[in-house]
């Protein structure tokens, strides 16, 4: 056959079939791009995350700090290595030896000579809060004027070689503190220092500034000696040509470049290389080249590298539960794109046998297929694909090219595929049943060796955890497709039976539709077994990325209530005002206000201190049922009387530390002698610590005087409520702050919560797989229906032609949604129940901590997070599958009860 005949065979194709032409190319068009898109995805939330690491850290952990001591200066004159402008040429060059990606902040970096122990000020006339001198800090830096605006004075000028007088600037913070202005001379060990202007830093907060905060504010130290004595200590500012007089000082100078590490270009590729960069420039090749410029002596140091280690290890801890996602949407996505190829080789199998039978070669056909199937699946794939790298940003190309590539290569070839495995050879027509079809040898083989791949890696997924770290690990990442697979191949097996069960006793019956239902769904081609391996594979994912969702949510609000123990939380180093438990409790969404006196106490086993807690018991019972933690009666606190021991609940340490023999406790109003009737993990005012809780009303009992006093009234409130005005409650709270003294403080579980999902990784890849599992519910949804409209032109004609037989329309609604019942509840029993069962074996070596929770690789404070079953997650998307099916079904008996008959009998006669 021409080449030319092939192609108008294929124009011929697409234009009889534009609709199977159309419905796949979008399919393939939205798998690219969702495949596509992906590694990009990843990419783009692992950048932010890398950026945030280094965006977040303090700004001293952030730089790139070389220093040469003065004893490592070997020049022939030392103090010309000191001078300003062979400093600057160092500078220079050393800024050519850093190598991409390690970029540096130019107009944040520092040069000069600093001093490296402090110089004490003898001047009476200074501060000294416990009678040590102060202590003085010099630096000789450059750029001073274009970091700071000079309030007073002037900028300092060099002093001339020798002299043992120089002039420096502080910022007004400093001299606000020391008591210094213009003019003002400090005395030091050979040297006197003149203030000659004062400044204020353009950012505080940068890095020129606050690396080295001495250079910014004076602080005050507490000395080493004993007793501990409190002393000042500041930064002088030279000029930057006193480097050398910085030589005769006891101060023992050192010449240092610090450079901020400037992570706003940086990717997550480059974060690897990036580490490399570093620990050669502390202790590598990269130290000599840059000890070849500042001196023999010079060392390196950086903090960047542990944030990038921190990074890493988070990284490698969120991979493989991202890699779960993955696998399995990428799976349920492969099974739809092989179904629909499967399906429309079974809807043209006819077609296809015909050709065989008048002598069209196997290679022929299926070159053909490709043919048509490629016409529409490249471009559309290539499109996808296309689309991906425009709306998803991300650095790399080449995983999404190849994502995209192997989505078209499979929705081309599905269809020749199947094709020529079933027409190997020209056969006579035959029906394959679903319900008396037998298994082949090679079937069984398959399904086996899925089997124990499925067993390995639900045990390898249970002995390593995925928060094990080392990489992404493809068995064990597939374990829930797999799992999910096993189900399906076990329930196709099974699905006969039930049908020829139910369709003995149906056929005994008067009725037409259950009997007809149930031969029918029988008679389905064998190939009607691929929809429900793809709706249960697609069933297990949805339902297992659903539970992962579930888990890290659960997660979040148990560590979020635990860290504030209430709704909200407002407590001061001090007894609160009277006014604002009125003031609070009056506040939209605050249901109870519970004001508690939390103290500590010394404990007399030398261990950790423990925290009593008196409260009011009804009060604090029902805050504890609300929160769920500690939950107890206002009973078992009841008051005994007399000057028996007071009942009291206490921690599980508690009770193992001190028993359950009666104990007493010093507080500020006076002694209490209590005795353990009960025991919680946790408690409202105290989660997870040491605590010791009473009845206020004994206590006030025992000691009615000390107890009203103001000085010992309580000092912590928790809230119990409902959607609580966060903005009014923080209104109330800044009324009530007293002018003089400690600040009150509040805490929002909501604000909590909020904070454990602020690391950009854990929000990109917690966003990633949401989006994985609303696409997999998606692709069972569409598997459903695929299935359903495979058999839509044989179902419409017979119904059809049972009108003509005086069939009710009732009864054909009936019949249609009788006929698509069976497999779609098999699928959304079989999916809940396969769902759970996954969860189940799972869990355990699920760790959803590095998702959940930020800095937690594994585990964290609240311990390893684990997979719980989620109701919802497993019976939404099965009941969608039921309910989508009865749509279907009954939109087509509809649809067909509006046509004629012979309509409907004409178009099944059509070749």
């Amino acid at each position: 056959m021409s080449a030319l005949t092939w192609t108008g065979l294929l124009a011929i194709r697409l234009r009889t079939a534009r609709g199977a032409a159309l419905a796949l190319g979008t399919l393939v068009l939205v798998t690219a791009f969702l495949a596509a898109a992906f590694p990009r995805g990843v990419d783009a939330y692992e950048t932010r995350g890398v950026r945030h690491a280094l965006g977040a850290a303090p700004p001293e952990q952030r730089t790139v700090e070389i220093s040469v001591a003065r004893g490592d200066v070997t020049a022939a004159d030392p103090a010309a290595a000191y001078r300003a402008a062979e400093l600057g040429r160092q500078d220079r060059a050393i800024r050519r030896q850093f190598e991409e990606p390690l970029r540096v902040s130019g107009d944040q970096s520092l040069y000069g000579v600093r001093t490296t122990k402090a110089l004490n000020a003898r001047d009476s006339w200074l501060p000294r809060p416990e009678g040590p001198d102060p202590a003085m800090s010099l630096y000789a830096v450059a750029d001073l004027a274009r970091h700071a605006t000079l309030t007073r004075g002037r900028l300092p000028r060099g002093a001339a070689s020798g002299a043992r007088t120089v002039e420096a600037v502080v910022t007004v913070s400093t001299a606000r503190t020391l008591g210094l202005r213009v003019g003002s001379q400090l005395h030091l060990p050979g040297l006197t220092v003149r203030i000659c202007g004062l400044l204020t830093p353009h950012d505080p907060d940068g890095p020129y500034w606050a690396v080295d905060p001495l250079m910014a504010a004076a602080r005050q130290d507490v000395s080493a000696g004993t007793p501990p004595q409190k002393y000042w200590r500041a930064g002088l500012l030279l000029s930057p040509q006193d480097g050398p007089a910085l030589t005769a000082t006891e101060g023992e100078p050192e010449k240092f470049w610090r450079y901020p590490v400037d992570a706003s270009a940086l990717t997550a590729q480059e974060a690897p290389r990036l580490r490399d960069r570093l620990v050669s420039l502390e202790h590598g090749a990269a130290l000599a080249k840059v000890r070849g410029v500042a001196g023999g002596g010079a060392l390196a140091d950086s903090a960047v590298d542990g944030l990038l280690d921190g990074f890493a290890r988070m990284r490698a801890a969120v991979a493989p539960v991202i890699a779960v996602a993955a696998f399995g949407i990428g799976t349920v996505a492969g099974i739809v794109l092989l179904m629909t190829g499967a399906l429309a080789a079974a809807r043209r199998g006819p077609e296809l046998a015909l050709l065989r039978a008048r002598g069209a070669s196997l290679a022929g056909l299926t070159g053909q297929l490709a043919a048509e199937a490629g016409a529409v699946a490249l471009p559309a794939a290539a499109a996808g694909g296309g689309l991906a790298l425009l709306v998803v940003p991300g650095e790399r190309v080449l995983p999404s090219l190849l994502a995209a590539a192997g989505t078209g290569l499979l929705g081309t070839l599905a269809l020749p595929l199947r094709a020529a495995a079933a027409h190997r050879r020209p056969r006579t027509a035959a029906r394959a049943d679903l319900a008396t079809a037998r298994p082949s040898r090679r079937r069984t083989v398959a399904e086996l060796t899925v089997l124990v791949l499925a067993a390995g890696a639900v045990v390898a997924l249970r002995r390593r955890s995925t928060a094990a770290g080392g990489g992404v690990d493809a068995l064990v990442s597939a374990a829930p497709v797999l799992i999910g697979v096993i189900a399906a191949l076990v329930l196709l097996r099974l699905y006969p039976l039930p049908l020829r069960l139910a369709a003995r006793p149906a056929a005994r019956t008067s009725g037409l539709t259950g009997f007809l239902a149930l031969a029918r769904a029988g008679r389905a081609p064998a190939t009607a077994g691929l929809p429900l391996l793809a709706l249960l594979v697609a069933l297990t994912t949805a339902s297992f990325g659903g539970s992962v969702l579930a888990g890290i949510a659960t997660a979040r609000d148990r560590a979020a209530l635990t860290a504030v123990g209430a709704e909200a939380r407002v407590f001061a180093d001090k007894p609160l005002p009277a006014a604002l438990q009125r003031a609070v409790a009056a506040v939209p969404g605050v249901d109870d206000a519970v004001p508690v006196r939390l103290s500590v106490q010394a404990a007399d086993d030398g261990g950790p201190p423990l925290y009593l807690v008196i409260a009011d018991p009804p009060a604090y019972s029902r805050l504890a049922r609300a929160t769920g933690l500690g939950a107890f009666s206002a009973a078992q606190l009841a008051d005994p009387g007399g000057d028996r021991p007071l009942p009291a609940i206490v921690s599980p340490r508690v009770l193992a530390r001190f028993g359950r023999a009666p104990m007493a406790l010093q507080p500020e109003f006076g002694q209490l002698v209590i005795r353990p009737t009960a025991v919680r993990a946790d408690t409202p005012a105290q989660p997870g610590g040491d605590f010791v809780l009473l009845n206020a009303r004994s206590v006030a009992r025992l000691h009615p005087d000390t107890y009203a006093e103001p000085a010992n009234g309580p000092t912590l409130l928790l809230l119990s409520g409902h959607s609580l005005d966060a903005g009014a409650l923080r209104a109330a709270v800044r009324a009530h702050t007293p002018a003089a003294g400690p600040p009150l403080r509040l805490a929002l579980r909501s604000a909590e919560r909020a904070a454990l999902a602020d690391s950009p990784l854990q929000q990109g890849a917690e966003r990633l797989y949401t989006a994985a599992v609303v696409a997999g519910a998606g692709f069972t949804l569409l598997a459903l229906l695929l299935s359903l409209l495979q058999a839509a032109p044989q179902r419409t004609q017979l119904l059809a032609r049972l009108r003509t037989m005086g069939l009710p329309p009732a009864q054909g609604r009936r019949l249609m949604v009788l006929e698509a019942l069976p497999q779609a509840l098999l699928a959304a029993a079989g999916g809940a129940l396969v769902g759970a069962a996954a969860i189940r074996l799972l869990s355990a070596g699920m760790d959803l901590a590095p998702l959940a929770l930020p800095g937690a690789s594994g585990g964290g404070a609240l311990g390893a997070v684990r997979l719980r079953t989620d109701a919802a997650s497993l019976l939404l998307p099965s009941a969608g599958v039921v309910v989508l099916a009865l749509v279907v079904a009954l939109a087509q008996a509809w649809l067909s009860e509006r046509r004629r008959e012979s309509a409907e009998l004409r178009m099944g006669e059509r070749p």
